[in-house]
Order: structure tokens, then C-alpha cells, then sequence
């Protein structure tokens, strides 16, 4: 067959055959050949129409232009960093002209003070010995000298938590920290980290490391108000920057971490062990550097500083206010802004805020009153050296708003700066029990022997008695009554509360389970976060402050909604008011649980360890009280923290050293025996409370049980708490005054002196003023 008529037989077939192939071979060989190539090629297109997509993918991210991405970014964010080079020269110094006096006012608008001129002394750096300035070099930036001032990656992980919302992690250099301080501001944003970064790369080439160095010394801030190394000296030391130690200057360059934690005098015991470990880190960097010989630093101890001394124009009670309000501001600005707390103390100091404060003029003058009339007028140190020691603290705050309407920090801001109300290293003793009260009405707790815990349930109120847990073993801890006083097997819970009974707030604990009560008492308002569940913490024998405790008792007042003291009416800055929470919060805990502690607290006033002092106080005219005593082991603290309908007030007495200002126990103080709860602090309440509550008389509760609610009445002899009755007579410190329901035997000692009357008791159901004879309440199955 010739070529052209093999032409046309492939046209006529309607396809074209393939033309031969180049190998050796027949032609037919050839077309076998090109057909089955043709064949692959078409089934190679198929799987190519296949797995189209996925190709798609691949040529869209190959490595080849994943990395030119990379590459362009990285040239972009270069030419974008040489642009803001080229256009951001170093500012004019701003700090000063930032600085701005800070305005108190009373709740009425009235200025209070004003705060203001910034306490800070440029020194050169000559003034400042060589070893000192290197103490600021080993604790903050050891590669100072040498660096090009920036820190690459610490910005890039400052940067990264900014944009992740997590706040300041530090990795700054020294002079990116003096740029940030003299040239910007505290704001924790992108742009001015940014500006940050070009300005001290600027910085560091036209200016010497000891012209930054002098610049970041002289404006860090050092807590206290004080601004540079000068103030922070003579704040700490009481001497000149120039004859600082290497000790005391390795204090100083600890501090900046966090002045405020770090301050000895207010630190917490955590906090100066932090503070410690710092002082130790900046030192033993020196030796590593060289700067320091091994052995002068085995030789160095650690300069506790000075007390703090107040701002002229603080004194009284107004530098207690400002301290106040400016740490709860602090606080808020921590927790909205996610700053750290160094951060918002140099927001808040010389800003320009105008605070508006809850205190009420009137109630202030009331409370200061009270102190000088029932403690201050009583107290002769040249008499008795032991009246020296002895420090006042109060807090009221009007339950239904949160608002702190007077308080008491001390005698004097200028002369104890430490503020009495806000202190937390004192026990709240017994004015802890109602909590425990509390958590078993909220929990539906019961008792050993399965009965649910109330105002009207029995326990065993005999001292030294071995608190047992569910099993029936011993837990370890068997609590003192006060004075040892036992006051038998027949004990309900109101009369425990009157009277204060260790041993039976001990196994209620227990029986609720310690972490519920510290469950119970956080929601309430007090800081239990550190605690491990102890059954000795049912004494009290952790620390709170009078402010706490009247937040406490703030929320039992309002019914279990949460209430948070706040010494801030508004905060203003530049015009625009910063919003601060609402210091009235969520049900913490139901209305029952809160109104049966109210009922059982006014037993404490009426019948028990608070009636000399309030219930019989002839200013009371019927108001309605509610209340606890609390005296601390060895007489170091006393408290008494009550309420009436519309106010709350929290009075702790603390025992001071007034020369080494450690606790000291107050026997004799005041000539009394022993400081009680029922004595100076109740007294100064009354005094303050009756002058200023309105005539609300009455709690509005919805409970049935509690003294409020129910009369007090004596059980027959022979009632018996447990399966085994005690063989021995009962024995009860009887109340000075009738109850509500006078009892049969009529009370003749006084208060605090033991007796053998029988205990009183509230029957769980008898309704007020009923002349039906009240049942029984002690079941013979009984209780632990």
C-alpha cells in the first residue's frame, strides 16, 4: 500500500495513525509502538484531571514560594524599620512636663488634698559611687556597657505579648527602659514599642552609657512617690545617693521590679522573701562580672530600710484615704489595662486624676471621735509602758452600696504610715466564727450524728475536747475556751456563738469540711487563697484586715449578695472617668444562710460576749445589732465587727512594738487585764454607731431561727446532747441582762465569770413571744 492510499484509509477510519517511530523494526512494529504510547500519555492526562485540586494546592504553596514570601516580608518590615528610622528622631524629654497633681475630694466635692509636687533630685552620676551604678547593671541589663541598647528578642517577645494581650514580660534593656520613662509613656501598645526600639537604637549612638545610664537612675520610679535614686536614698536610707552602700544600692536596683511588693516596710512575707532573692541575684551577678570580690559579698547582710515617712499635707487620717484609693484604682487598672502593678503606680502617680472618695464628712468625724473618747483618752504610756503598743483600725461601709463612709488608719498618717485598716498580718480571731456558721447553712451541713447544723443544734462545749472527723478519729486539735472554761455536753449553736465557745466552732468546722468554710469564706470577701483546709483556722488564726472583715459582714447584712468595700465615688483623668466595678456583686451566698447569721449575731450583743458594751449602751435607743467579739491568741489582737440595717463597722485593735513594730501581746494595756473584743472595740463602735445609724430598727430577714427570731430559753436539766448524758451538771457564762424571754434563773455575775447555770438555748420552731412551753430540742441520738 502506498503512502497516499494509507492516507486516505486513515481518514476514511476517522482517526490518524501515528506516524513511525525512529527504532529499527517493521513499520507495523512502529504504529504498535506510537499506539501505546499514546495510550499512556492519555492515561496520564486522566490522572492529571483527577488530582487537579491537589496540584493546585502545591503549585500555590511551593517551597520555592513559601520562601519568597518569607524573603519580601522580611524586606518589607526592613524598609518599613529604615523609614521609621529615618522619620522618628529622638523627642524631647516629656516626663516632667506629664507630671500633674492628683485632687482628693470628700464625698460632698469638697477638696480634701491635693498631691502633687513629684518627690525627685537629679544627680549626676559622679555623685553616685562606681559599685552602686553597677548594681542597677547586673539586676536589670548585664550586657549594658556593650550592647547597641536594644534587645531584639525580649522586644520581639514584648511585641508578641502585647499583640496576644498578655502584658508586659520584660527583656527591655536598660536604655530602651530610661527611653521609655524620660520620652514616651507606660502605654503597653505596638506603636510605642516600636517607637521604642528606633529611639534607643538612636539614643545608644549619640549619647554615652553614662549619660543613659544617669538618666535611667534619676527617672525610675522606686515606690513610696519617689522618683530617681536620690529620693529613693533618702526614702529608704535616710542618706545621700552618694554615700549609699553596695548593700543598700543592690536594694534599690531590686526594687524597680515591683516597688511596691518589694517595699520592706509594707511587703507581705512572700514578698520579701521575693525582695530577698532579688538582692541576692544582683549580687552574686556582680561577682560574675567581676565587679564585686567574692569575699566582701559573703560579708554582705541585707539593709532592712528605714520606715517610710509621709508627704507633708497627708497628715491625720487623710494620707489613709489617698493610699487607699490610690491602690484600689491601681488594682483596676491592673486588671482592665493588664499592666503590671509598677506600671499602673506610675499611671496613677502625678497624673492628674481628681478622686471623688465615699468618705462622709460627718461619720468621719464620728468615728475619730470614738477612738480619742474609748481608747486614746484611756490609754497613759508614761504609766504604763504597755499603752505605747496599741493600734486602732476601722473601716465602716454602708452595706447596700459598698461605699467606705469613714475609716481609721491610725493615729496619725505622718507619724504610722502603715494603714491600720488594710492590714493583714493581724489574726480576726473569733470574728470568724459566723463564716463557719455560714458554710454549714449554705452546705446543708450535718453533724456527727447526722443532724443538720443550725441555730438550735447541740454540741459539746467542754475545753480541750479532741475534735474527731467522720470516722470518729481524732484530728489532732483540741482548742481552749477561753480561760479553760468548760461549758458542758448540752451547748447549743446560738449559745456558743453568745459566748464564743472554741471547742464547738472546732468540730462544726470539721464537720462542714475546713475547705468548704474556706470556700465559703473567700465568696464572703476574705483572701483565703493560700490556705490549706486546717482545723485551727477555725479559730481565725489567719490574717484579714478590718476592711475585710467589714465586707464580710457587709454581705451577711445584705442579705448574701457580695459585698466589696470601695473607698472610690469616681476617678477622673483628662476629663473622662475611669469606670470602676460595682461594689455590690453576685448572691454569693442564699438569703437564708446570711439572715440565720444575722439572727444568731444579735444573741452575741444581747445576751453575750458584746452586751456590756453595746446592749446595755444608753445611746442605742432600740436599734437592732448584730455582731461578733474576736480576741486573738496571746492577746495580740481584739476585734469587734457588727451592724445595724444600714451600716457595717469593722474595730480591731492591734497590738504594736511601738520601737521594732512586731505584734505584741495587750495584757494590761489600758489597765484592763487583757484587751477582749467586748471591751475597747465595742466600745469604740457603740460610740461611733449610735452617733450616726439612722432609726432603721429592724432586720428585714427571712429565717426562722436565730436569737431575732426566736425567745431564749433554759432546757430542763436532764436533757441529754448524746447517747451517753454527761454525769456532771452543765455549766454556761450566763448573759447580765435578761433575754427576750427572761429565763428562770436571773443572771447575777458578771460578764466573763464562770457559773453553773444551765445553758441557754432557742428552740427550733417556737415562735417570738408564744406562751406555749417550748419542746425539748435535745434528741437523746445527739450529736457530737
Amino acid at each position: 500500500m502506498g503512502r497516499a492510499e494509507e492516507r486516505r484509509a486513515r481518514q476514511r477510519g476517522g482517526r490518524r495513525a501515528a506516524p513511525p517511530t525512529r527504532s529499527s523494526g517493521t513499520p507495523s512494529e512502529g504504529i504498535a509502538t506510537g499506539g501505546r504510547a499514546a495510550a499512556r500519555k492519555a492515561a496520564a492526562r486522566g490522572k492529571k484531571g483527577a488530582k487537579n485540586g491537589k496540584s493546585g494546592i502545591r503549585r500555590l504553596f511551593t517551597w520555592k514560594k513559601m520562601l519568597g514570601t518569607f524573603f519580601a516580608l522580611c524586606l518589607l518590615g526592613i524598609g518599613a524599620f529604615v523609614v521609621m528610622y529615618l522619620m522618628i528622631d529622638i523627642p524631647k524629654g516629656n516626663a516632667a512636663a506629664q507630671e500633674q497633681s492628683n485632687i482628693y475630694k470628700y464625698s460632698d466635692g469638697s477638696v480634701m488634698a491635693r498631691e502633687g509636687d513629684t518627690n525627685r533630685e537629679i544627680v549626676d552620676l559622679s555623685e553616685v559611687p562606681k559599685p552602686v551604678q553597677r548594681t542597677f547593671v547586673a539586676a536589670e541589663n548585664k550586657t549594658f556597657y556593650t550592647d547597641a541598647g536594644i534587645d531584639l528578642k525580649g522586644t520581639a517577645r514584648g511585641l508578641l505579648n502585647t499583640l496576644s494581650g498578655k502584658g508586659k514580660q520584660g527583656g527591655s534593656t536598660i536604655t530602651q527602659q530610661y527611653v521609655k520613662n524620660y520620652y514616651l509613656d507606660q502605654d503597653q501598645t505596638v506603636t510605642r514599642k516600636l517607637k521604642e526600639l528606633v529611639i534607643s537604637l538612636k539614643v545608644d549612638r549619640e549619647k554615652s552609657k553614662d549619660y543613659i545610664l544617669a538618666g535611667y537612675i534619676n527617672t525610675s520610679y522606686y515606690g513610696r512617690g519617689a522618683y530617681g535614686i536620690q529620693a529613693a536614698a533618702q526614702d529608704y536610707y535616710r542618706v545621700d545617693a552618694s554615700k549609699l552602700s553596695v548593700a543598700q544600692g543592690a536594694y534599690l536596683a531590686a526594687l524597680l521590679q515591683a516597688p511596691s511588693q518589694y517595699d520592706w516596710a509594707v511587703a507581705t512575707p512572700t514578698g520579701k522573701k521575693l525582695v530577698q532573692a532579688r538582692w541576692n541575684y544582683v549580687l552574686n551577678n556582680m561577682v560574675k562580672q567581676g565587679w564585686l570580690n567574692q569575699s566582701e559579698r559573703a560579708k554582705m547582710t541585707f539593709p532592712v530600710p528605714k520606715e517610710p515617712k509621709a508627704d507633708p499635707g497627708l497628715e491625720g487620717q487623710k494620707g489613709y484615704f489617698i493610699k487607699l484609693a490610690k491602690q484600689q484604682l491601681e488594682k483596676q487598672l491592673m486588671a482592665k489595662e493588664n499592666i503590671t502593678q509598677d506600671e499602673a503606680e506610675a499611671r496613677v502617680e502625678n497624673s492628674g486624676w481628681t478622686f471623688t472618695l465615699n468618705i462622709d464628712k460627718k461619720k468621719q468625724a464620728q468615728l475619730e471621735k470614738a477612738v480619742k473618747d474609748q481608747l486614746t483618752k484611756q490609754l497613759d504610756p508614761k504609766k504604763r509602758k504597755v499603752d505605747r503598743n496599741v493600734q486602732a483600725g476601722a473601716a465602716s461601709v454602708d452595706p447596700k452600696t459598698g461605699k467606705i463612709v469613714a475609716l481609721y488608719g491610725g493615729t496619725d498618717y505622718t507619724k504610722h504610715f502603715y494603714s491600720n485598716a488594710n492590714r493583714t498580718d493581724y489574726q480576726p480571731a473569733s470574728t470568724f466564727k459566723p463564716v463557719i456558721l455560714a458554710a454549714a447553712l449554705e452546705n446543708n451541713s450535718q453533724t456527727q450524728g447526722g443532724k443538720t447544723i443550725g441555730a438550735n443544734t447541740v454540741y459539746d462545749g467542754t475545753s480541750k475536747r479532741q475534735v474527731v472527723d467522720s470516722n470518729g478519729d481524732k484530728v489532732g486539735f483540741a482548742p481552749e475556751n477561753e480561760d479553760d472554761h468548760d461549758y458542758g455536753k448540752q451547748v447549743t449553736v446560738q449559745t456558743a456563738m453568745n459566748q464564743s465557745i472554741n471547742s464547738v466552732f472546732a468540730q462544726m468546722g470539721v464537720d462542714v469540711g475546713m475547705d468548704k468554710v474556706l470556700e465559703t469564706a473567700t465568696k464572703l470577701g476574705m483572701d483565703t487563697g493560700k490556705l490549706k483546709p486546717l482545723p485551727a483556722y477555725t479559730l481565725g488564726t489567719m490574717g484579714a484586715s478590718p476592711i475585710q472583715m467589714a465586707g464580710v459582714y457587709a454581705t451577711l447584712d445584705n442579705h448574701g449578695k457580695q459585698v466589696t468595700p470601695t473607698i472610690i465615688k469616681s476617678a477622673e483623668q483628662g476629663g473622662t472617668e475611669f469606670q470602676m466595678p460595682d461594689p455590690i456583686g453576685e448572691q454569693v451566698i442564699s438569703r437564708e444562710a446570711a439572715d440565720t447569721v444575722t439572727s444568731v449575731l444579735t444573741g452575741v450583743v444581747n445576751d453575750g460576749t458584746a452586751q456590756q458594751s453595746v446592749q446595755q449602751n444608753p445611746t442605742r435607743d432600740g436599734r437592732k445589732v448584730a455582731g461578733k467579739t474576736g480576741t486573738s491568741d496571746d492577746n495580740k489582737s481584739a476585734w469587734f465587727t457588727g451592724y445595724t440595717p444600714d451600716l457595717v463597722t469593722s474595730v480591731g485593735l492591734f497590738g504594736e512594738d511601738y520601737k521594732t513594730k512586731a505584734q505584741a501581746k495587750m495584757y494590761g494595756v489600758g489597765g484592763e487585764p487583757r484587751v477582749n473584743g467586748g471591751g475597747f472595740p465595742a466600745e469604740i463602735w457603740a460610740e461611733y454607731t449610735f452617733g450616726v445609724a439612722g432609726k432603721n430598727t429592724k432586720f428585714d430577714l427571712d429565717t426562722d431561727q436565730g436569737a431575732a427570731v426566736q425567745p431564749t430559753w433554759t432546757p430542763s436539766p436532764s436533757a441529754t446532747p448524746s447517747s451517753t448524758p454527761s454525769s456532771t451538771p452543765t455549766t454556761q457564762k450566763p448573759s447580765q441582762t435578761p433575754s427576750q424571754t427572761p429565763t428562770t434563773t436571773p443572771p447575777t455575775t458578771p460578764q466573763n465569770t464562770p457559773t453553773t447555770s444551765p445553758p441557754i438555748s432557742v428552740p427550733p420552731t417556737t415562735p417570738q413571744n408564744s406562751t406555749t412551753p417550748p419542746a425539748n430540742p435535745f434528741d437523746p441520738t445527739g450529736d457530737q
